[in-house]
């Protein structure tokens, strides 16, 4: 019984009260920012209009990879390619948490978070990356016979 009791209060300890969950769960976002990124498609659900994605300079939160990314049902998943370097235009919508939150997370949780983020994908452009290189020389004749 002692055991049970225990781990019980364990699992107590480590959630969240019901006023702090209901909190979490009505915060309200501000206006979008957008905001621009270089970056690779990492994978591509094409049934649920998601990507995973790594971008190469941070969101103002410090992420640089994204899991789950909404995909708006006007782009074509299906002609989205992994690996290769495309602009990201994120809208990027900020939630602030009450300071009573913010402290509780703080200290019961030793996790330093003042606001909560959501991110939608508004348009993506495949970067011609390759065109910044030198052609390769092709040890072909001219056509003007030199």
């Amino acid at each position: 019984m002692a055991r049970s009791k225990a781990a019980k209060e364990s699992q107590e300890e480590q959630s969240l009260p019901k006023w702090a969950e209901d909190e979490i769960k009505s915060v309200q976002f501000g206006n979008p920012e957008t905001i621009a990124r270089t970056g690779y498609i990492l994978d591509i659900y094409q049934n649920d209009y998601k990507i995973d994605i790594q971008i190469y300079e941070p969101m103002p939160d410090g992420r640089t990879v994204f899991e789950g990314l909404e995909v708006p049902k006007s782009m074509k998943v299906s002609e989205f390619m992994k690996g290769f370097v495309y602009e990201f235009k994120v809208s990027l919508f900020t939630g602030e948490l009450g300071t009573k939150l913010v402290e509780l997370l703080k200290t019961k949780f030793d996790l330093d978070m003042k606001a909560i983020y959501r991110f939608e994908l508004k348009e993506l452009q495949l970067m011609d990356v390759e065109s910044d290189l030198p052609a390769p020389s092709s040890g072909e004749e001219s056509d003007d016979g030199e």
